[in-house]
């Protein structure tokens, strides 16, 4: 009996030793680690928590905000260099930036014509409020009288040049721009509203001198 079991177990042995060399060549399977995703989870010290990940995505994302904020301040530099270029332009007399009440030979013509002599209609204002200041109750009878009568010179005055700028627009415009398609009477009546404004305050800007020939 005792011998049949020491051959038993001398068997066993042997079989031990010779699987323990295959099981060497299997390679180890190692399973993925599902981590729970229940609030009670704690993730291991260094790993990003699920909150953390959540809340990093939108930071990624800040500087989009700047790039629009960025872009707007760049267009509305833009915007108002533009304008800015637009009103110099316009105060030159620039074809680009005048507007169609402006624009055209015919037009710079007429105010060529009225920024080259002194108009009646520049000191009208002035006058104006010369006869309204002395025509107040506490100043004496003759300052009222003569109030009154610059008043009534001014107003002759204003009608005379006011005759003399349509007929020296009339003329020009037939003797240069015989087909011109702008009317007369409008370009006198665009030549006269320019003569009433100081010369400082006109534009397009004066581009002659008081007594250039035009």
């Amino acid at each position: 009996m005792n011998r049949s079991t020491g051959r038993y177990a001398g068997q066993v042995s042997l079989l031990r030793r010779k699987s323990a060399p295959a099981s060497e060549d299997v390679p180890e399977t190692v399973e993925p680690v599902i981590q729970p995703s229940g609030r009670a989870y704690t993730a291991p010290k260094g790993a990003p928590t699920p909150k953390r990940t959540a809340n990093s995505r939108p930071r990624a994302m800040t500087s989009a905000p700047t790039d629009k904020k960025e872009a707007k301040a760049a267009m509305r530099t833009k915007m108002r260099e533009e304008r800015s270029a637009a009103y110099e332009g316009m105060r030159r007399g620039d074809e680009k930036y005048l507007t169609g009440r402006d624009k055209g030979p015919v037009r710079r013509l007429v105010r060529d014509l009225i920024d080259s002599r002194r108009n009646v209609g520049s000191y009208f204002l002035i006058g104006a409020l010369a006869v309204l200041l002395f025509s107040q109750p506490q100043w004496p009878a003759p300052v009222r009288f003569g109030a009154n009568i610059l008043w009534l010179l001014l107003i002759v005055a204003i009608l005379a040049d006011v005759f003399l700028i349509s007929r020296l627009i009339r003329k020009n415009v037939r003797e240069r721009f015989p087909n011109a398609p702008d009317k007369l009477g409008s370009l006198s009546f665009y030549g006269v509203m320019r003569s009433v404004q100081f010369r400082r305050m006109r534009s397009p800007s004066p581009q002659v001198k008081v007594g250039d020939k035009v």
